[in-house]
């Protein structure tokens, strides 16, 4: 029986793509089109970078700069930070969290697969902690007046950032950084 859920259990399979010579204002019109806040640059079927509206904000339109005139390979991040469908979801929450990135492209025998996002990871993280408090009463846990630790991920409810072991003290969920704060 799996016990953990895998990235290729919460990946959209059918990312937001772009060549990296289209340019920033093609970009921006295909992300605004299908409701996304990236889009994954491929050449050959691989992820070769990501452009995300932060980096269209910061890179074009803060500058002045014309979307038209400038190629989507001038603003991107390359190479993307990427991640295989086989690995954990608590895999993808670290990555994320260490990169200090939302979005992961999902790649498989070198061409890309799908994507994973800080959204689809968040999507399925209150299942999971409904599961954790559960076990916890089940067990006998109880509401515990000190700090449990409960492994699993989500999103601090101090500074709201992802974490892979989150920490519940009076009923909320805390990271490590933000335990000693709320005790």
């Amino acid at each position: 029986m799996r016990t953990e859920a895998d990235v290729s259990d919460v990946m959209n399979d059918n990312p937001v793509i772009i060549s990296r010579n289209a340019s920033v204002m093609d970009a921006a019109r295909e992300m605004k089109g299908e409701g996304v806040g990236s889009i994954i640059v491929v050449e050959n079927g691989a992820p070769v970078g990501i452009a995300t509206e932060s980096d269209i904000l910061r890179k074009v339109v803060a500058e002045g700069k014309n979307a038209a005139d400038i190629s989507v390979a001038d603003i991107m991040s390359e190479p993307p930070v990427t991640i295989t469908p086989d690995e954990t979801m608590i895999d993808a929450i670290r990555m994320m969290s260490d990169k200090k990135i939302r979005r992961l492209p999902v790649v498989s025998d070198g061409k890309l697969a799908g994507i994973v996002t800080e959204r689809d990871l968040l999507r399925i993280s209150p299942l999971l902690l409904d599961v954790a408090k559960e076990m916890a009463s089940i067990s006998g846990g109880g509401e515990a007046a000190t700090p449990r630790e409960i492994s699993l991920p989500g999103k601090c409810e101090g500074c709201g950032m992802l974490s892979d072991r989150l920490v519940e003290i009076d009923g909320r969920l805390f990271c490590e950084s933000c335990t000693d704060a709320y005790q």
